[in-house]
């Protein structure tokens, strides 16, 4: 297997995460690591045998790939330029801070033939990829994305932070268009709004109230899908899937039989197995698994919840 060569912008938090998986991967040579703050920078690429470069164009000179895993404000300043310059991009979600920039992103990817995966972790989570297969004919789907307050998300509402995780599965998994949204929230600790619910229906006669909150005091990751003839619950954190389907009746005329399904899950480590992803799509020039086009689809559902909100509080 051909190593790629990977690099990765902005080493906070996340970052740092990005930079240990790509220097363990047999898939990867992760050739050096930049960020504004130049110490840390210096410091994650001496914990993870790389080394460390002034500026994203300079690293851009010895890669053929990167993470941008930059605050979400500097997405399009950074993806742009990169993408131009004929390297691959994984971006972290959501793509950008608007739908016009992310826009601008997807465009710069499309006209430099260019690999571009959007870092929708949930869609890589086991029970996730568990789970898709599984859904026949959603007709009421339920989600729940609750945690406290954590400041480096602060520079976006809680529906760009949190609540686009489920939005962008709920795109992957419900067929058709989006016919009507309902949407209310509020501010709490933040600029932005840190409490929000919608309600979304599809033509398909599917729908969603998803629900996302970063003022909670625990942590809750949980989405609940409802079928004519089965009810199916996971837990993100957990990797763990409930299923339930009616079946026929041991006898003519009795009760149908509700029976759970056992479901073999894949547990691992989501960023890895994206990483992975985004690997493969590079060394085999394929589609993503998470495209640009996914995250801005994402993103324009998440910006349109969020103006039905300011239409709401006012």
């Amino acid at each position: 297997m051909r190593k790629v060569r990977v690099g990765v912008v902005g080493v906070g938090y996340l970052g740092e995460h990005h930079a240990r998986l790509y220097a363990d991967l047999p898939g990867a040579e992760l050739v050096g690591v930049c960020d504004l703050d130049a110490d840390r920078a210096a410091a994650v690429a001496k914990k993870y045998g790389t080394r460390a470069f002034a500026s994203p164009a300079e690293l851009s000179r010895e890669v053929e790939a990167a993470s941008v895993v930059v605050t979400t404000r500097d997405h399009v300043s950074v993806a742009v330029p990169l993408l131009d310059g004929g390297i691959d991009l994984l971006v972290e979600k959501p793509l950008a801070a608007t739908v016009a920039e992310a826009r601008e992103i997807v465009e710069a990817a499309d006209r430099g033939g260019r690999i571009l995966q959007v870092g929708h972790l949930e869609r890589f989570n086991g029970a996730v990829r568990a789970l898709a297969p599984l859904v026949r004919q959603p007709r009421f789907i339920e989600a729940h994305r609750l945690g406290p307050f954590v400041e480096r998300a602060a520079d976006v509402s809680v529906v760009t932070d949190l609540m686009v995780h489920d939005l962008d599965i709920l795109l992957a998994i419900v067929p058709g268009e989006i016919r009507s949204i309902l949407a209310v929230g509020t501010r709490v600790v933040s600029d932005h709004i840190d409490i929000a619910n919608a309600r979304i229906e599809f033509d398909s006669g599917c729908v969603a109230n998803v629900t996302a909150s970063r003022v909670s005091p625990e942590k809750q990751r949980r989405i609940r899908i409802f079928e004519p003839d089965a009810y199916m619950a996971l837990d993100y954190a957990r990797q763990e899937i409930e299923v339930y389907r009616k079946q026929a009746p041991l006898a003519p005329g009795g009760r149908a039989q509700i029976v759970r399904e056992t479901v073999h899950v894949e547990k691992g480590e989501s960023l890895r197995e994206e990483l992975i992803a985004f690997l493969d799509a590079v060394r085999e020039r394929k589609a993503p698994i998470v495209s640009g086009r996914d995250g801005l689809r994402a993103l324009v559902l998440a910006e349109e919840i969020e103006m039905r909100i300011g239409q709401s509080c006012k």
